[in-house]
């Protein structure tokens, strides 16, 4: 449980440094230069990310159970996780409504996919790590909606089109990860 919280606070406090020192951060990246930030930013970031999954694996293997999830909650987690990878496509899709309505979707991608796994799972180690990514992922949403109110940003709008096409994606993204890459790399079967 210490790697999987180490690794928790390298990977998580690292990209909350915009929630908390925005001002640090600029001029941290205006004095080392752009790419050397983005390097550095980088490494640590994998060093926080090869933690979480390491300390993750450890935790499994002797698991503390807090609660027993009824069984329908899987099915909620199910549907939640299909919106979150619908959220996280609409990060990358061009002029989506989905985008323009909402503003941050890969943020709002990771609280629906915290929360899903939140509910669905009862052991300590998914605790910790789905709520600390639901905590983290609502402070960071909200940071970024101030930051665009005070910075006046303006999303273009989102066609039809570019919005189906993201739903369309988003569905089809989540059924291929739940139905054959969830197993052979987080190691359990979701259905």
């Amino acid at each position: 449980m210490t790697i999987l919280i180490l690794g928790l606070i390298i990977f998580l406090g690292l990209h909350s440094v915009r929630i908390v020192a925005e001002d640090w951060r600029n001029a941290t990246r205006a004095r080392i230069g752009e790419n050397t930030w983005k390097g550095l930013y980088s490494v640590i970031s994998i060093i926080g990310f090869v933690l979480i999954v390491w300390g993750y694996s450890v935790a499994r293997e002797a698991p503390v159970v807090i609660w027993t999830p009824p069984p329908f909650t899987r099915h909620i987690a199910a549907l939640l996780a299909v919106i979150a990878f619908v959220f996280l496509t609409a990060a990358y899709v061009p002029r989506n409504g989905i985008k323009a309505k909402l503003h941050h979707p890969m943020t709002l991608g990771v609280k629906t996919w915290a929360l899903a796994h939140l509910i669905a799972n009862g052991t300590l180690h998914d605790i910790v790590l789905f709520g600390a990514f639901l905590v983290w992922s609502v402070l960071l949403f909200s940071a970024s909606r101030r930051r665009d109110r005070a910075a006046g940003t303006v999303y273009p709008a989102g066609s039809g089109g570019a919005t189906a096409l993201t739903i369309t994606a988003g569905i089809v993204a989540a059924v291929v990860f739940a139905g054959w890459l969830h197993a052979p790399l987080i190691g359990v079967r979701p259905f």
